[in-house]
């Protein structure tokens, strides 16, 4: 079915299920191949990008409403989301729906709430809907030309990432369960978009004691196998609510 037959369907039921005037956009990171990449969808017959998102139904909350939207994209269960701004410009949808009617749902003037999403990349499996014909990850270094305002969401997602690096879980929750120093110093600096020295950031990482050196290293590589940690989830948390000291 073509795009605009589909979204004339959908606008029809929306009315009747939806809130009126809200919506949500997520801004989904993960971190793969030591690169940080975030989910973007390609909507049927435009070429433009767009963030996950949707519309909250009557009887849910916004928390329930980011979950079931990327529980749908992405298969995955107790994401991290964290709620970071209210993105209420006028004309948001940029003239996306312009040659649709006045009446259609889409084309009223909708207030977003942002949540930016933290994934182990591995336990996603992207899902395709019926108004998209591509779901994949982008490096955040070659991001799509994005539709509306969404780049502008990412942007801000960014940035609220990097000012929260010391207070909420965001290495636990995009690196896999057991991972190397390196791997964790690269997070950081892509998260901080600058260069840190290895041993300041080994010996930081290592005072704040939220890790736990593993009896095993990863294998394979010319050099000598890294050894491998993981985070010491009591002492992470407590270590959040009092936030990490010294900033980078």
């Amino acid at each position: 079915m073509e795009f605009n037959k589909i979204i004339e369907e959908k606008s029809a039921k929306a009315w009747d299920i939806y809130i009126p005037n809200l919506s949500v956009d997520c801004v989904v990171f993960g971190f793969h191949d030591v690169t940080l990449k975030v989910l973007v969808t390609r909507l049927k017959d435009i070429d433009l990008w767009a963030l996950p998102g949707g519309y909250v139904l009557k009887t849910e909350n916004l928390m329930e409403a980011a979950n079931r939207i990327l529980f749908n994209r992405t298969g995955a269960e107790n994401i991290y989301l964290q709620e970071f701004k209210v993105f209420s410009d006028l004309n948001r949808s940029g003239g996306v729906f312009d040659e649709f009617p006045d009446t259609l749902w889409n084309k009223q003037r909708f207030l977003s709430v942002g949540f930016y999403a933290l994934v182990d990349f591995h336990q996603v499996n992207l899902v395709m809907d019926d108004i998209s014909d591509a779901c994949e990850w982008k490096s955040i270094d070659e991001l799509p030309h994005f539709m509306m305002d969404h780049r502008s969401i990412f942007d801000k997602a960014l940035i609220t990432l990097r000012k929260q690096l010391n207070d909420k879980p965001i290495g636990y929750n995009l690196l896999p369960e057991k991972f190397t120093m390196p791997e964790l110093q690269k997070l950081y600096e892509i998260i901080l978009a600058k260069k840190l020295n290895r041993g300041n950031f080994y010996r930081k990482m290592l005072r704040y004691d939220i890790l736990i050196k593993l009896d095993e290293s990863r294998k394979g590589g010319a050099h000598k196998a890294p050894d491998l940690y993981q985070f010491d989830i009591e002492k992470y948390e407590k270590a959040l609510k009092e936030g990490l000291n010294n900033g980078w």
